[in-house]
């Protein structure tokens, strides 16, 4: 018969369902409005290239370029909040330190 794992037990493992069910929420809004944001922004520069042709093409590259990057950004904080909701790193992973140091 394996070992349990007594980590996720009792008020550990309360926290671990609280801090991830947050940070999954928090982590996919985030990524949403970050995928939105990225993608009505490389909308607003293809539309700028197509209605001004050539010259108008650096602007409206550089506006997507923008966008992109938001999304990306976007994403990667979202990634950050579910990993410290998950305890993967971040203060989540210091409380669960100092609970397990604490009992």
């Amino acid at each position: 018969m394996p070992l349990e794992n007594n980590n996720d037990k009792g008020v550990t493992g309360a926290a671990k369902f609280v801090t991830s069910t947050l940070g999954n929420a928090v982590g996919g809004v985030s990524r949403t409005a970050g995928n939105v944001t990225g993608a009505a922004t490389r909308g607003i520069g293809d539309t700028i290239t197509g209605v001004t042709g050539s010259a108008g093409k650096p602007v409206g590259d550089a506006i997507g370029s923008v966008g992109t990057g938001v999304e990306n950004g976007a994403n990667s904080v979202a990634k950050g909040v579910e990993n410290a909701g998950q305890w993967k790193s971040g203060l989540g992973r210091h409380v669960q330190d100092l609970y397990q140091t604490n009992t």
